[in-house]
C-alpha cells in the first residue's frame, strides 16, 4: 500500500462503533495475553540495568547519610554535578535505545495481533521480527521524531500534547505494517489517520487505561505486566476499521516464513 492509498481510505472512512471496537479488542486479548505479557516482561527486562546505573548511587548516598546520622542538604547538588557531560549523554543515548527497542517489539506485536486476528499461529520469536537492521535504524528516527514532537507539546501546558498523543499513537502500527515508508509518509499519515478518529481514539484510550489502572490497583501492581498490553487493541482495531489489511504482500509472506 502507498501513503496516498492510505490517505484516500482515511478520506473516505466509515463510522466506527465505539462498543464494538472495545469488545473486539477484549476477545482479542484473550488470545494475545501471553505475547502481550512477555512483551511487556522483556521491556522490563532492557530497562533494568539502566534504572540500576541511575538510582543505586542515589540510595547509596542516602544509605550513607542515614547512617552517620547527618543531613546535608548540599548533597543532592553534589551527587548530580558528580554526573559528567559524558555519562548524561550516554545515559541519554541508551534510553532513546530503550524507547527505540520498545518501539520495535510495539510494532512486532502488532503483527501478532493481525496473524492472532486472522487465527494463524503466531511465535515468540515473532516479537523480534523488527529487531534488525533494516528496520531498526528507521524505528530509532521514528522514535526521535516522537520526542521531538511530544517535547513542544508537553512545554505549552500539556494541552498540544493531549491532542498530539492520538497521531502519535498510530505511528508504530503504520510503521509495523508499512516499513518500507519515509519517517515523512509514516508521521503525515498518522496525523491524518489521528485527527479523523481523534475523538474514538481518545476515549478508547481513557477507558482502556482506566480499566488497566483499576486491574493494577487491584493486584497490587503484578497485574500491569498482564494487562498493560490491552492498550494497542483498540489502535489495531480502529487501523483495521478505517485502513484493512490486504492479502499478504512480499514482506509479510518472507516474514510467515522466516525461522528465528
Amino acid at each position: 500500500m502507498t501513503s496516498t492509498e492510505f490517505q484516500s481510505k482515511v478520506a473516505n472512512v466509515k463510522a466506527l462503533d465505539f462498543g464494538t471496537i472495545f469488545n473486539q479488542s477484549i476477545e482479542l486479548y484473550k488470545k494475545s495475553w501471553l505475547q502481550g505479557f512477555l512483551m511487556q516482561l522483556f521491556v522490563m527486562i532492557l530497562m533494568l540495568p539502566f534504572m540500576i546505573i541511575l538510582y543505586v548511587p542515589f540510595i547509596l548516598m542516602i544509605i550513607n547519610q542515614s547512617e552517620s546520622g547527618q543531613i546535608d542538604p548540599n548533597a543532592m547538588d553534589g551527587f548530580f554535578a558528580g554526573f559528567s557531560i559524558f555519562y548524561i549523554l550516554l545515559f541519554m543515548i541508551g534510553v532513546l535505545v530503550i524507547a527505540a527497542i520498545q518501539m520495535a517489539l510495539n510494532a512486532a506485536f502488532f503483527r501478532i495481533l493481525r496473524s492472532l486476528d486472522q487465527g494463524r499461529e503466531v511465535k515468540t520469536s515473532d516479537l523480534f521480527y523488527f529487531m534488525k537492521g533494516q528496520y531498526f535504524g528507521k524505528i530509532v528516527v521514528l522514535m526521535l521524531v516522537t520526542i521531538l514532537i511530544a517535547i513542544p507539546a508537553a512545554l505549552f501546558f500539556y494541552l498540544p500534547l493531549i491532542y498530539a498523543m492520538v497521531p502519535m499513537s498510530f505511528f508504530t502500527i503504520i510503521f509495523a505494517f508499512n516499513p518500507e515508508w519515509s519517517i515523512g509518509d509514516i508521521v503525515g499519515s498518522a496525523f491524518r489517520l489521528g485527527n479523523k478518529k481523534w475523538l474514538l481514539t481518545f476515549g478508547l484510550f481513557v477507558v482502556s487505561y482506566a480499566a488497566i489502572m483499576i486491574l493494577t490497583m487491584v493486584t497490587c501492581g503484578i497485574g500491569s505486566l498482564f494487562v498493560a498490553a490491552f492498550m494497542y487493541h483498540p489502535t489495531f482495531y480502529i487501523y483495521k476499521g478505517v485502513i484493512g489489511f490486504d492479502d499478504l504482500s512480499e514482506l509479510d509472506a518472507i516474514g510467515e516464513k522466516e525461522v528465528f
